[in-house]
């Protein structure tokens, strides 16, 4: 089969939209006869007429029907991509980027990240989404260009950047009336608890393995979808929650909760940022990439605390 020419193409819409050959190369700078030529080796390529001539015309078969969306869109693409400048300017950019986050880094990334572009890319807007088992698949196909938190799920295909590495921390009630200043093993065994179970984040089994290495069940009197509300959950009744600690540090000064450590071991885990390929070079998401790379880490430290340890790529 013959290569396809990407200008016959150009005849191909054009045609079929003026329903004249002559004004179809006429409008694209060549001869009656290049576009005709082009006609040609276009219906040798898809082993069909394409158009034939009537008294109005040029007119579209059944066929160059079903093939006119598919090309138009070939060329609209192709005219953007040669329209996108080299390099992003993000105080003049219009542009929607589309997150990937755990309900963690809504609560302690986004309004940061919100007021940063405020005043550096008044035009740039974020549409977030939770991180899910679609993730990876949505990354892949472009609908979203980033995905942000601890997403044990994304391989090693897609590219990532360790930001920070994050630690778990007990919230209790300052008012709780068995615990005060320590935590201990027996009182984190016998007391009830309220655990989060998020699909696509691997918060929760990294602690339960890490508990269960250590003989140890938790009474479970709540699960919950999300974060959002523990903090206040934790507050109001005599509930532990185990959480990273950038949640714990974000939510301490706003409800009557109380920090402690865990009496275990726990793990640690990288916060990361993966990307698919097709973005690698993007100026615009290498832009994005380095804000969030020098925002999170400081949006996740508050003043006074221990900064989280900083990753290298």
């Amino acid at each position: 089969m013959a290569t396809l020419d990407l200008q016959w193409l150009d005849v191909f819409d054009e045609t079929y939209q003026l329903r004249n050959v002559s004004r179809a190369a006429e409008k694209l700078g060549i001869t009656q006869g290049a576009a005709s030529t082009a006609l040609t080796r276009l219906r040798g390529y898809y082993g069909d007429e394409l158009f034939t001539r009537t008294s109005r015309g040029v007119l579209p078969t059944p066929r160059a029907d079903a093939l006119h969306p598919v090309i138009r869109e070939i060329r609209e693409r192709l005219q953007a991509a040669r329209n996108t400048p080299a390099t992003f300017d993000p105080a003049r950019a219009q542009r929607v980027f589309r997150l990937c986050m755990t309900d963690l880094g809504e609560i302690a990334f986004l309004p940061r990240l919100l007021n940063h572009l405020q005043s550096r890319a008044p035009s740039v807007s974020i549409e977030a989404e939770k991180i899910g088992g679609d993730t990876p698949r949505r990354l892949e196909e472009g609908t979203v260009d980033l995905a942000v938190g601890y997403i044990p799920q994304i391989d090693a295909s897609f590219y990532q950047q360790a930001l920070f590495e994050q630690d778990f921390v007990c919230l209790v009630s300052r008012s709780h009336p068995r615990i005060r200043g320590k935590l201990t093993a027996a009182a984190y065994a016998n007391e009830r608890h309220v655990v989060v179970v998020t699909p696509g984040t691997g918060h929760g089994t990294l602690v339960d393995r890490c508990l269960e290495a250590h003989g140890v069940t938790r009474h479970i009197g709540l699960r919950v979808p999300s974060f959002l509300a523990v903090a206040q959950i934790v507050g109001e009744t005599e509930l532990i929650a185990t959480v990273p600690r950038h949640y714990a540090d974000v939510t301490l000064a706003r409800e009557p909760i109380r920090q402690l450590p865990p009496p275990f071991d726990l793990p640690t885990y990288a916060v990361k940022q993966h990307w698919h390929a097709r973005y690698h070079r993007d100026p615009a998401s290498l832009w994005l990439r380095q804000t969030i790379a020098d925002l999170l880490p400081a949006a996740v430290t508050p003043s006074g605390t221990r900064p989280p340890q900083r990753r290298t790529p």
